[in-house]
């Protein structure tokens, strides 16, 4: 019998009203039973007072009138009751038989609905509370592969897709709390869907499974290839939008549908409006390009200049049509261009770099065919230059070279060659030594690449050998120099220590083996030649010279007198490794000579000054005789004194002649003891050039007609004038035209010039007479010097000397050029402004 409760279930026929005769059965069973110990109670009363009142003993009490009743009442009580629950009975027992043949009835009725079920190919699961267990009804035909164990079927987890089974657990849990309905479309591990359905039905929770067939299958499949689909194209549109090149999408029409963010920051807009405005970011002749040069399955792909958020730059397009549009992308190639560009030229660059190397380099890629050389290679082996542009293998190589007798002669060449191509298996630098027959020496470096290949180092190391040896000659050679030199020599190191010394060293400061040995330092050193030469302070500024640390060492040099007469001359020398040398000379016979010499120096000096002061005085004593005669013989040639012969006045002539020869003499002498003495002073003023030079031709005219010598002057008209003494400049230049005329032939010419140039005044007197030897140039402007003139007769030689010191005294100088039997030339520069009258004007 089925538990009456008020729920209904669809399907069901309600039984609450027809329980209600059971219930009043019950309540009567109740009652009587209740009323059973009254009547006994009452039964045995009744059974005691009976006897009483039929044998008349008298009247009854109170209370036993109450039970007597109440006795009655039991008995009426009891027929009644037992009448009812005869009816009672007889009803119940009715109602059970109706109620039995109904519970059958519902039986079959849900045997029936379970059949109809499972007809459906469906399977309900009902949870009648949050508590009680759930029911599983109906069946799958397993196309899906759900499992028919009810237990297994809600592992939803197990035969589900995990998205599937968490979507619906989380779905179910809604609904068994809050009784939100649903419907899902789930897919099964085995590939199959499902259709899940949830709802609420009289306070319980309610599942249904149903399989998908046929179009429903189908349109299932179809929604989950569309939500994959969505997911793909999301997840692509994402990665698409983190791209750094313009990504676009095109729809049939061609215009743009979608653009990643790239793009809308190339074309400067935000991508809604880019997509809304159709902003394109080619320009219409890559457009054009793009419709026009596609391939046969629609591919268009090409490098364009594109402007690009207000730069311009280069991309690489893809752009791919096919029936539902077209989708592009561009690839920003500006940087990789340039990074190719730079790198060209950073290989270009090692490659000029390796041609100008004096090492030979080869290199080798994996498949063992030569990739570059440079030029050293191929001057080095001697190879045909279009045979190695062919890029041959290394073998051919080695037998080119062995050819060319460039390869060291092998006994067996081929295993030779076997071993020299391991390298190629080779993890580290290989080296080997080549000695070839022609006499070089090859130092040979094999250089593994990480990626395959060798690269060859061929260093010709014949100069470096020979170097080698020819230095270590050079050292024994030096190491035998210093031992037998005269000179001590010591160097010591940077950190002060002796590093090489020679014999003399150890004899001039009387040192011993123990006092030189081990590398002594300088302080000890210098300590023990202290005991020959007590002078601290000296041997203290030596050892700071080689010990100190200043950033530029210079040489020291000085001399030391030493007790015992011997002077020796030494001298500090700085070695670029940071080292000193250190030179001691014996000069003791050269202090000597030389102390001679500077006494005999002396002595020649008072007797050059002793000659000095002779010849002035005599030239003193000699001026005033001499201007006597020159007077009395001016006086004797003047008629008003009386006529003279022929004779007399060709007499009188040679005798005013000479004595102005021999007064010009005297005042040269005079002249050029004054400036020896320093006291020479010039009269400065501006002097005009042109008066000058006209007043020195005045002096020398009787000697141009005497010679019949024609003197070609040229001065500029606008020379102008230049400070200077006056008559000193004419006596320069009257000593220069006079020493032309007397070195020039008969009938000959003079030319006299006089120029400005850069602040200077230049006067340039030639002759080309017989000119001077050039051993003799050097001591022209010596005084008392001269040189015959031919026929004529030798000078005093003071005239050269007389105008370098005038010059001199102005600040100038004097050249002479001259070359026999062409002529001389002798310049005078003058300064356009002494320093004398300089210093006068700042005074």
């Amino acid at each position: 019998m089925e538990p009456c409760s008020g729920a209904e279930s669809s399907g069901r026929i309600p039984v609450f009203s027809r329980c209600r005769p059971v219930v009043r059965a019950l309540l009567s069973s109740t009652m009587l039973a209740a009323a059973l110990p009254l009547a006994g109670a009452s039964a045995a009363f009744a059974a005691a007072a009976l006897p009483r009142l039929s044998a008349g003993a008298g009247p009854l009490n109170s209370l036993e009138v109450i039970w007597f009743s109440a006795f009655v009442g039991a008995v009426a009580f009891g027929v009644a009751s037992a009448v009812g629950m005869v009816r009672v009975r007889r009803r119940a027992q009715s109602r059970i038989d109706l109620l039995t043949s109904e519970n059958g009835d519902l039986k079959l009725r849900l045997d029936r609905l379970e059949g109809v079920l499972d007809t459906d190919d469906q399977r309900l699961v009902v949870w009648p509370s949050r508590e009680a267990e759930p029911i599983v009804l109906g069946g799958l035909n397993g196309a899906s592969g759900a499992p028919r164990s009810p237990a297994a079927l809600l592992a939803f987890g197990t035969w589900l897709q995990p998205d599937s089974a968490a979507r619906l657990e989380s779905l179910l849990e809604t609904l068994r709390e809050q009784g939100a309905a649903f419907t899902l479309t789930l897919q099964a591990r085995q590939g199959g869907f499902i259709e899940a359905s949830g709802r609420t039905a009289g306070g319980w929770a309610v599942l249904r499974l149903r399989d998908l067939t046929g179009e429903r299958a189908r349109h299932a499949d179809l929604a989950h290839d569309h939500a994959r689909l969505n997911s793909d194209m999301t997840t692509l549109k994402a990665l698409l939008d983190a791209l750094d090149g313009p990504v676009w999408l095109r729809d049939p029409e061609g215009r743009i549908s979608w653009v990643n963010r790239a793009y809308a920051a190339a074309v400067e807009a935000d991508a809604g409006n880019a997509v809304e405005q159709d902003i394109e970011l080619l320009d219409a002749a890559g457009r054009r390009a793009m419709s026009e040069e596609r391939d046969d399955d629609g591919r268009f792909k090409a490098r364009l200049p594109v402007v690009a958020a207000g730069r311009r730059h280069v991309f690489d397009v893809i752009d791919v049509a096919r029936s539902s549009g077209s989708a592009g992308i561009a690839l920003d190639t500006s940087e990789l261009e340039q990074m190719r560009s730079e790198l060209k030229r950073t290989v270009e660059f090692h490659a000029r770099t390796l041609d100008q190397l004096a090492t030979a380099v080869a290199i080798f890629g994996p498949d063992r065919r030569l990739q570059f050389h440079n030029a050293a290679f191929q001057t080095l082996f001697g190879l045909d230059p279009a045979f190695l542009e062919s890029g041959p293998d290394d073998g051919a190589v080695l037998d080119a070279m062995r050819a060319a007798r460039k390869l060291p002669e092998q006994a067996d060449y081929r295993q030779w060659q076997k071993k020299h191509l391991e390298s190629y298996q080779s993890l580290e630098p290989r080296e080997v030594w080549w000695h070839l027959p022609d006499g070089q020496t090859l130092r040979v470096i094999a250089n593994p690449h990480a990626k395959g290949g060798v690269t060859y180092i061929y260093e010709n190391v014949t100069e470096r050998i020979e170097l080698e040896s020819r230095y270590n000659a050079l050292i024994r050679v030096q190491g035998e120099t210093l031992d037998h030199l005269t000179e001590a020599v010591a160097v010591f190191g940077s950190d002060g220590r002796l590093r090489l010394w020679n014999p003399a060293f150890a004899s001039f400061w009387q040192l011993s083996e123990e006092d030189l040995g081990e590398s002594p330092h300088v302080s000890n050193v210098f300590g023990t030649c202290a005991r020959l030469f007590p002078d601290p302070q000296a041997w203290k500024g030596l050892t700071t010279t080689i010990t100190g640390l200043a950033d530029n060492r210079a040489r020291a040099s000085g001399r030391m007198q030493r007790p015992d007469g011997n002077v020796l001359d030494y001298t500090t020398v700085p070695l670029p490794d940071g080292g000193t040398l250190v030179g001691f000379v014996n000069v003791t016979d050269s202090v000597n000579v030389e102390r001679a010499l500077m006494d005999k120096n002396e002595a020649l000096r008072e007797a050059d000054q002793l000659k000095n002061t002779f010849v002035q005085h005599v030239s003193y004593e000699l001026r005033s005789p001499l201007t006597n005669i020159i007077g009395f013989a001016q006086l004797l040639s003047d008629p008003k004194f009386g006529t003279l012969t022929e004779k007399q006045s060709e007499y009188t002539d040679y005798i005013m002649s000479s004595s102005s020869a021999l007064l010009a003499i005297i005042n040269d002498i005079l002249d050029l003891a004054t400036i020896d003495a320093g006291i020479m002073e010039l009269d400065l003023g501006e002097v005009a050039i042109s008066d000058a030079v006209a007043g020195a031709i005045e002096g020398v005219k009787d000697r141009l007609v005497e010679t019949n010598i024609d003197l070609r002057v040229d001065v500029p008209a606008d020379i102008g004038t230049f400070v200077a003494d006056e008559r000193r400049l004419r006596q320069v230049l009257f000593n220069l035209i006079s020493n032309a005329i007397r070195y020039s032939d008969e009938g000959g010419v003079v030319e006299l010039s006089c120029m400005r140039n850069h602040g200077e005044i230049r006067f340039v007197v030639r002759d080309h007479g017989c000119g001077i030897a050039k051993e003799n140039i050097d001591s022209v402007f010596s005084r008392f010097v001269g040189h015959t003139s031919g026929s004529r007769r030798r000078g005093a030689g003071l005239g050269l000397a007389i105008v370098r010191s005038f010059v001199e005294l102005h600040g100038g100088t004097v050249e002479i050029q001259s070359e026999e039997n062409v002529g001389t030339t002798v310049v005078a520069k003058f300064p356009q402004k002494p320093k004398a009258a300089e210093r006068d004007a700042a005074e």
